[in-house]
């Protein structure tokens, strides 16, 4: 896993210097860029932190940029940095899922704390994140009988009804559900119903 950084991406060389300062003074590991195609070609999906995008940048603005970002599987917090007559873009930005926005000039206290609350979202994310890969990954290891068993589950029927469904006994379906319940790590069938339904594959199943 790449470790946890800052995204600085802004054309003013003062700003970058300034606000790169007083993030690496802090504690922080800060990546600075002057434009938005430096930033795309270096930052990736694996990448953990949080990006701080000035609003009005070359080649593209900062809704664009975010777009971009957003496409290329990119999903760390943004704060967006903005002029005053750059807000009504910045709102758009957060309408669009941008974190929020501060608004030119800041102080360092109000950048701090914004920061501190993005890379913890972004920490929490990929934990979220973590526990559906660990679940997909579990759901591997059923056999086409659990699985079966287990989809019953989901919809909620009792045991002599998946068993009438599937031709099996009650006692077979009831060591088939223990199964799945240890193979997915879980303790019941609701927190087992919770977390199978959070994952991409099984997401819409009682849509």
């Amino acid at each position: 896993m790449v470790s946890e950084q800052i995204w600085l991406v802004d054309d003013e060389e003062d700003i970058r210097e300034a606000v790169g300062f007083l993030l690496g003074t802090a504690g922080y590991s800060v990546r600075t860029f002057a434009g938005p195609s430096e930033l795309l070609a270096e930052v990736t999906p694996a990448h953990r932190g949080c990006l701080l995008l000035d609003v009005r940048l070359p080649e593209m603005d900062g809704l664009e940029l975010q777009t971009r970002l957003r496409e290329a599987g990119v999903n760390m917090p943004i704060l967006f940095i903005s002029g005053h007559g750059d807000i009504p873009m910045a709102v758009r930005a957060v309408n669009a899922g941008a974190l929020d926005f501060l608004e030119k000039p800041f102080d360092d206290e109000t950048l701090l704390e914004r920061v501190a609350r993005a890379l913890e979202l972004d920490r929490e994310q990929a934990e979220h994140v973590a526990a559906i890969g660990d679940i997909e990954r579990r759901l591997g290891n059923l056999t086409p009988r659990e699985r079966e068993v287990m989809e019953h589950m989901l919809e909620g029927k009792l045991n002599k009804i998946i068993a009438a469904d599937l031709g099996m006994s009650v006692r077979t379906v009831e060591v088939h559900r223990a199964r799945v319940l240890e193979k997915l790590g879980v303790r019941n069938s609701s927190e087992m119903v919770r977390k199978v339904l959070s994952t991409e594959t099984y997401r819409d199943w009682l849509v």
